[in-house]
C-alpha cells in the first residue's frame, strides 16, 4: 500500500481531484490532508470525501518538529502540495527526500518564486503576451519553485484570452496531469 499526505491552502480542487482519481485504487491510500489555514474549503471537500483533514499552525510547521514527526509515523510514500503556499522547511525536506513534490501554475521558472500563485501567475503571464503557459509539476526544495522539474506540460495563450480563461485552461492540464505523475511517482522502480 502506497501513503500519501496532501498539503492544502486554499480551495482543495486540487486536492478533491486527486482523492477522487485515487478511490477505486486499492494500493493507494490518502491517508489525511493537511492545511495551514483554519478556513480553508479543503476542510468542506474533505468531509464530503471522508478524508481526515487537519489544521497546522506557523509555529508546528516553522519552528518545532511536530509536523515532521507527525508525517514520520504516518510511514508515507509521497506528500503532494496541491495549492499550498508555505515554504516547506529545510529540515522537513531532508527528512523526506525527493519524496515532496509540488505543481505550479506555470512554466517555471517563469512567474515562480515567493508571491507568485493562482490569479497572480495568471495576470502575469496576460500582462507579458507570453504564447503559451501551462503547469510544472516538480520535487520540493528549500527555494520556492526551484526544485527539479519532474513534468511541463504546455497550453497555448491566444492574445484574447483574459487571466480567467488562462486559469481554466491551466486547472484542465492540472487536473488531467497531476494525479496520474503521482501514481507514476508511487510505482516506479
Amino acid at each position: 500500500m502506497k501513503r500519501i499526505v496532501l498539503f492544502a491552502s486554499g480551495s482543495g480542487t486540487n486536492v478533491e481531484n486527486i482523492i477522487q482519481y485515487f478511490s477505486d485504487n486499492k494500493q493507494v491510500e490518502i491517508v489525511a490532508v493537511l492545511t495551514n489555514r483554519k478556513d480553508a474549503k479543503v476542510f468542506e471537500r474533505c468531509a464530503r470525501l471522508k478524508i481526515s483533514a487537519l489544521y497546522f499552525n506557523r509555529h508546528a510547521f516553522m519552528e518545532s518538529d511536530l509536523i515532521t514527526d507527525f508525517l514520520n509515523n504516518l510511514n508515507l510514500d509521497l506528500i503532494v502540495l496541491a495549492g499550498f503556499l508555505w515554504r516547506i522547511p529545510k529540515r522537513l525536506i531532508d527528512y523526506f527526500p525527493d519524496r515532496i513534490i509540488n505543481i505550479h501554475p506555470a512554466l517555471l521558472p517563469k512567474y515562480g518564486g515567493k508571491g507568485m500563485y493562482g490569479m497572480k501567475v495568471h495576470e502575469a503571464v496576460k500582462e507579458n503576451l507570453e504564447p503559451e503557459t501551462g503547469i510544472t509539476i516538480h520535487y520540493v526544495n528549500e527555494h520556492y519553485d526551484e526544485g527539479a522539474i519532474i513534468m511541463q506540460v504546455k497550453t497555448h495563450v491566444d492574445p484574447r484570452d483574459t487571466p480567467e480563461i488562462i486559469a481554466q485552461k491551466v486547472h484542465e492540464l492540472e487536473y488531467e496531469h497531476f494525479p496520474r505523475v503521482i501514481e507514476e511517482l508511487l510505482f516506479q522502480e
